[in-house]
């Protein structure tokens, strides 16, 4: 089957992905009576998955560098809180400064977190391993000291909107044309990319799997679009519905931006040499130890980010936020094709490795299964995934 799809210039890896996906939304589908597909739920899923989605996105270039970052949730919970205090206790919640200024001060937090961590690593030889495990131990506490364990609250109605809730979406209108410009976008990019192997003598990849690639992929898009504009916007005076979720128009940019500096930029390229033979980047006369660094100034900052969605949907600051996150990022980036050998991975993989083990978590809150027993069976998948990742590799070599 690997073959046969590569042949139609399919990316088998990703393609057995997403069949996985979509086999699992029609059991839940059929096991909770349909509730799973309403809009409601499709658009809270949307906004649950954004926060997993961004980090592992992050995640993704250090462990195709062949890094770990563990102290992901501890730093969210962190800077989450760093976030809230400065709209509660300094500058306020009224006004556009407050909110707008506390966003900053999460994200210096952050950076400033990664260039710490990156130079133990890159400068001090410690692997990262240790230092990110000390990491997750040390920013839950700081968490913890920030307001000394207490929940800060209220927080700016403004900031409140980032987290996708009350007034937290565009609305159906430019829902619909964000929808509509992405499936033209994906139909230049294809007509251009054959164009590109036509010119090349490149070998092309059969038209009808283009154009089902396309037909796929544009249709899941305007389904998707058209699931949250059915969901009421209990706001909307004239009942029209919500829309695009402000997290997911977030995590769209990041994931553009950062699939741009894989493909067509020095750092991209250098990332994914680094992780493919470390000897050689170093030999060749890449400057491994500053990549390092940045990555983990990376990392750090998207980290804060989604701090900042979690705490405005939330509405507060806790420092018990972004518990059992780093399972949740590894696990995605895993399960998206990222291998822990280094040297590959995608972010598409990585956001629909996030889609799965969020759209796994979703449902089995609607079956009410435990979270105990949530937390088994996605550490299962997890197992699984690497299994997975390790017989994929073996075959690909032979």
């Amino acid at each position: 089957m690997r073959s046969m799809l590569e042949k139609a210039g399919f990316d088998a890896r990703f393609s057995a992905l997403v069949l996985a996906l979509a086999a699992i939304w029609l059991g839940l589908t059929w096991a909770t009576d349909g509730v799973f597909l309403s809009p409601r739920n499709l658009y809270n899923l949307s906004i649950q998955t954004c926060v997993t989605a961004i980090m592992a996105c992050g995640m993704v270039y250090l462990i195709v560098a062949r890094q770990i970052d563990l102290s992901v949730g501890s730093l969210m919970a962190c800077t989450g809180m760093l976030v809230a205090w400065t709209q509660t206790n300094w500058l306020g919640i009224d006004g556009s400064l407050g909110w707008i200024v506390s966003i900053f001060v999460g994200l210096l937090a952050g950076v400033a977190v990664g260039v710490f961590q990156g130079w133990w690593v890159a400068y001090r030889g410690v692997p990262a391993f240790v230092v990110t495990l000390a990491g997750y131990l040390m920013y839950r506490g700081a968490a913890f000291l920030v307001a000394d364990g207490q929940t800060l609250a209220p927080l700016s109605d403004d900031f409140q909107r980032l987290g996708g809730g009350l007034q937290g979406s565009i609305g159906p209108l430019w829902s619909w044309l964000l929808g509509g410009v992405a499936c033209a976008l994906l139909v230049m990019r294809t007509v251009g990319a054959r164009r590109s192997r036509v010119r090349y003598g490149a070998k092309l990849a059969p038209l009808w799997a283009d154009v089902l690639k396309v037909a796929l992929i544009g249709g899941a898009l305007l389904a998707f679009v058209a699931a949250v504009c059915a969901y009421p916007d209990p706001t909307s005076e004239d009942g029209h519905g919500k829309g695009l979720g402000l997290p997911v128009l977030m995590l769209i940019g990041i994931a553009l931006l950062l699939d741009l500096v894989a493909r067509r930029t020095r750092f991209g390229r250098h990332v994914w040499a680094l992780g493919g033979n470390p000897e050689a980047a170093l030999l060749s006369g890449l400057p491994t130890k500053r990549l390092l660094l940045q990555l983990f100034m990376l990392m750090g900052a998207l980290s804060a980010i989604a701090a900042v969605i979690t705490t405005a949907r939330l509405g507060s600051g806790t420092h018990s936020i972004g518990q059992m996150a780093e399972l949740y990022v590894i696990a995605a980036t895993v399960i998206g094709g990222t291998s822990l050998a280094g040297g590959t991975g995608s972010i598409a993989g990585a956001i629909v490795g996030a889609l799965l083990i969020q759209t796994l978590d979703n449902g089995m809150v609607l079956l009410d299964v435990s979270s105990a027993k949530r937390q088994i069976f996605i550490g299962l998948i997890l197992i699984g995934a690497v299994w997975f990742d390790g017989l994929y590799t073996k075959g690909a070599k032979k």
